[in-house]
């Protein structure tokens, strides 16, 4: 069966059942990971290298096996977006789970 025979309307409902499956698929991975839940958060989230290093040890603090952490970075690298904000809602999230 070619595309071109589906009536327009089953397309779009095609679509729209697919972006659910990858929002769905995206929220899954973002209880356990904490960069998919900051891409889940903040659509259009632009990752630096630095951020997938805090998030690493954001889930080990996480896991429980890093106690303590300090970040050191210039103003504007999300520290405070990170540990402040987006950290306590995954936790929050992740125990709610």
């Amino acid at each position: 069966m070619s595309l071109e025979t589906v009536p327009e309307e089953a397309l779009r409902e095609i679509l729209s059942l697919k972006q659910a499956q990858v929002r769905l698929s995206v929220r899954e991975e973002a209880k356990d990971k904490f960069m998919p839940f900051v891409h889940h958060v903040y659509e259009g989230f632009i990752e630096g290298r630095h951020h997938r290093v805090i998030a690493e040890k954001l889930e080990l603090i996480a896991q429980g096996k890093l106690k303590r952490l300090i970040v050191n970075m210039p103003p504007r690298h999300s520290k405070s977006e990170f540990a402040s904000y987006l950290m306590p809602a995954w936790f929050w999230v992740e125990i709610r789970s």
